[in-house]
């Protein structure tokens, strides 16, 4: 165990960061003074700014990438004195492999090493056991885990069902479903402190007696939008989809059989909603428990938020990646993977990652005690696609299934040694049962491998996303901070391309806007067999690859599977069933086009190609002539009166007069009805704007004729809502409308604007680093 140590202050290049007691940096610094400098591109530091370097309190940067290193690495290296053993050692060498860009932990621990927060890890899973104490007991403990940068993955399972009666107040329940609306809303006014924004995992069992209003909770665009939700399915529920059979719903609470229902109509109700916009996923949670390593202690409930981390309750895990790209070498003239640098990555990585545990401040002192007794770690990787493209091997190819397998199996293989020879010098983990490992010997971790997502820290590393293949060979990036925009080449494809003498402007215009190198002419097909996309591979490719990591990985894998907007149901159904029955701890899959937030449209097709040059271009110029309505608003300043008018091509303008309101109130009423206009003329869809003004309140709200006004803006969005009403303005957000669009469509990032990517289990921005989960 760790002994309780003295903390102090030190000063350490000028910045003011908390460890635990000093040591002598000085032979440290002068080795690493001969290191490499990170070599890090200008979207990684525009978000290592952003998000990761320390601030002072008026915000301005206090140290440079480098010194985060230099904070990282000491805080970590230091535990290394809690079992006598060298932190210098351990310091130049955590460094080393951080600013070589080898590996990196997860956010958390860049973030908040160091700092007063020191709360280092990614994953947690908390329980809610069916009461009003235990519901905001853990929502209490949640919001103080968003607080610090964690995500939190909970099962719902244990709650009873909706209408079912509450004995002890003779009332009725409202369901798992209310209370994930709770727990929605509370991490929507958290936001981690605009540095990493809070994620929930959602997970019913399947035999649950509300499993169908759950499958259902997230079609309406944007309910529930701070939760990913997976539907954990068990082998009886797959075996009896495949026969047609029926199945029991159990309410947990009494046990008893609520009704029994046919298990295709259940499944076929996921297929659907998956289809449609990508939720829910599914976990398959027998298989995840067969290999439970502490099966003893309790059963897996539930996962972390992207699905890759399977945990008890008041279970946590602090994550790290190795970058795969930088370990290939150059022999002659010949690419190969150096094992060699690769297994002292691992070796220095698990050392790392088991020091984290014992450095780590846990938010919550049950946590804590639940980590130290299991001490799980989950070291994956990013940059398989990188490494792919330079050994010049095709990510839909044998050959690359027979690579992945090779090199997840070494890693674990390593890190099994590894924490065998940790446990050997600091004890094996306090729950360790022999008889739960094939060789028996003591291990340090519970647990040693996870695939896990890698948005912002791939940023940093410029690598591909964990074993994701890229989602695009080339992209335009608009810089976050200048609004700048670039081109950004993959630059394993760029150096093939000079190689075959092809280097253009133009060429790379024309990979943006056909996504894909297939119909392009001038490439040779060598090229384009090797530099695939995630949207060129098959479906059944995707979840083959998936596969072919998780036969060698504790934890489980997360990874997307990516799917054109043309396919079918049918497809979905086929996914799932190779999924299970290739072994995979769970299915995430995304349609093409399958979500409408703000519509940004990449397809060839000359329809999508308008609507995305219309967001691209300056607002069109107001006609001669517009027809429309005027809509009297009663508001806390008196009678709004709000004109809204339409040209041939749509909505285009708002005009608002307030009868005895004037001055101050006045002008920003006649404000917001310009910008409106403005965005009206721009192409952005009117409900767009009515979600952003709805419900804004002000110090004089009223409630008149039954209907409250909370302020001028939520009078002038209300005025909109209505005016759609009256017109029958088709939403975007209604179920016909989505299944009548046969294009790609993809979400807008709500930071930059530009497209997000559906990957790794996770939505996120190629083009500033903007992630839904990290």
């Amino acid at each position: 165990m760790t002994q309780e140590v003295e903390t102090k202050e030190i000063d350490i290049n000028k910045k003011i960061i908390k460890h635990d007691n000093d040591i002598d940096l000085s032979e440290s610094n002068c080795l690493i003074e001969n290191m490499l400098k990170p070599r890090l591109t200008k979207n990684a530091l525009t978000v290592l700014e952003k998000r990761y370097l320390l601030k002072d309190g008026n915000g301005k940067i206090i140290e440079s990438p480098e010194d985060m290193f230099k904070r990282v690495a000491k805080t970590i290296s230091d535990i290394d004195k809690n079992y006598s053993e060298d932190p210098q050692k351990s310091f130049v060498q955590f460094y080393e492999v951080m600013t070589k860009l080898e590996f990196l932990p997860n956010s958390p621990t860049l973030m908040n090493a160091g700092t007063l927060s020191q709360q280092l890890s990614a994953c947690f899973v908390l329980p809610i056991e069916d009461s009003m104490a235990s519901i905001f007991e853990t929502l209490k403990n949640t919001a103080l885990i968003h607080k610090t940068g964690g995500g939190t993955g909970f099962s719902f399972s244990n709650l009873r069902p909706s209408n079912d009666v509450v004995k002890t107040t003779c009332g009725i329940s409202s369901g798992p479903i209310s209370f994930m609306k709770v727990y929605n809303a509370a991490t929507e006014a958290i936001k981690q402190g605009g540095r990493r924004r809070g994620a929930n995992m959602g997970i019913l069992r399947v035999d649950h007696p509300d499993i169908l209003e759950f499958i259902k909770c997230k079609t309406k665009e944007g309910e529930l939008s701070n939760f990913n939700i997976s539907v954990a399915v068990t082998d009886e529920f797959m075996q009896k989809v495949e026969r047609n059979d029926e199945y029991e719903l159990i309410n947990p609470k009494t046990k008893s059989v609520v009704k029994r229902i046919n298990a295709r109509e259940i499944f076929n109700a996921i297929v659907e909603q998956a289809w449609l916009n990508g939720e829910p996923g599914i976990i398959f949670i027998d298989t995840i428990n067969k290999t439970n390593p502490t099966a003893e202690i309790g059963e897996i409930e539930s996962t972390n938020p992207c699905g890759e981390q399977p945990l008890l309750p008041y279970e946590s895990c602090n994550l790290g990646s190795i970058n795969l790209g930088k370990m290939i070498i150059k022999k002659s003239s010949e690419v190969e993977i150096d094992w060699q640098r690769l297994k002292f990555v691992i070796e220095v990585a698990v050392h790392f990652l088991d020091n984290v545990i014992d450095a780590n401040q846990y938010p919550i002192e049950k946590i804590k005690e639940v980590t130290l007794s299991n001490r799980k770690v989950g070291l994956g990787v990013m940059g398989f696609a990188d490494m792919l493209f330079q050994l010049r091997i095709p990510y839909d190819s044998k050959e690359a299934l027979q690579l992945a397998e090779k090199i997840a199996q070494y890693i674990r293989t390593i890190a099994i040694e590894t924490s065998e020879k940790i446990a050997q010098k600091r004890g094996s983990f306090p729950n360790f049962n022999k008889s739960n490992f094939r060789n028996g010997k003591p291990r340090r971790n519970a647990t040693l491998t996870t695939i896990a997502p890698t948005g912002t820290i791939g940023i940093i590393a410029n690598a591909s996303g964990g074993i994701e293949p890229i989602f695009a060979l080339a992209f335009l990036r608009k810089n976050i901070l200048d609004g700048e925009e670039m081109f950004e080449l993959n630059p394993y494809f760029k150096q093939a391309l000079e190689e075959e003498g092809l280097y253009s402007k133009e060429l790379l215009e024309e990979v943006i806007s056909k996504g894909s190198l297939k119909n392009i002419k001038k490439i040779p097909e060598r090229i384009k067999e090797v530099f695939v996309t995630a949207m060129d591979i098959t479906p059944q490719m995707h979840v083959r690859m998936q596969s072919a990591f998780q036969k060698f990985v504790d934890n489980a894998v997360s990874k997307t599977i990516n799917l054109p907007n043309s396919a079918t149901k049918e497809d979905v159904e086929k996914i799932y069933f190779l999924a299970y029955k290739l072994g995979c701890k769970g299915i995430t899959i995304y349609r093409d086009g399958s979500r409408n937030q703000q519509v940004l449209n990449l397809s060839s097709n000359d329809t999508s190609k308008k609507h995305f040059q219309q967001l691209k271009q300056d607002p069109r110029p107001r006609p001669k002539f517009t027809s429309g309505m005027t809509i009297k608003m009663v508001t806390g300043c008196g009678n709004m009166y709000v004109t809204i008018n339409e040209d041939n091509i749509g909505t285009c303008e708002t005009f608002s007069t307030l009868g005895k309101s004037g001055g101050c109130t006045a002008s920003q009423a006649e404000a917001i009805s310009r910008l409106i206009s403005l965005i009206l003329r721009s192409g952005i869809k009117p409900e767009s704007i009515v979600k952003q003004l709805k419900g804004i309140r002000c110090p004089s709200p009223i409630i008149y004729q039954g209907e409250s006004t909370l302020s001028c803006a939520d009078a002038l969005a209300k005025a909109l809502e209505l005016y759609m009403k009256e017109k029958n303005v088709p939403s975007l957000f209604d179920e016909t409308n989505q299944q009548k669009n046969n294009f790609g469509i993809n979400p807008q990032c709500p930071e930059c604007g530009e497209i997000l990517k559906m990957g790794e289990g996770c939505t996120t921005c190629a083009s500033c680093g903007f992630s839904k989960c990290l």
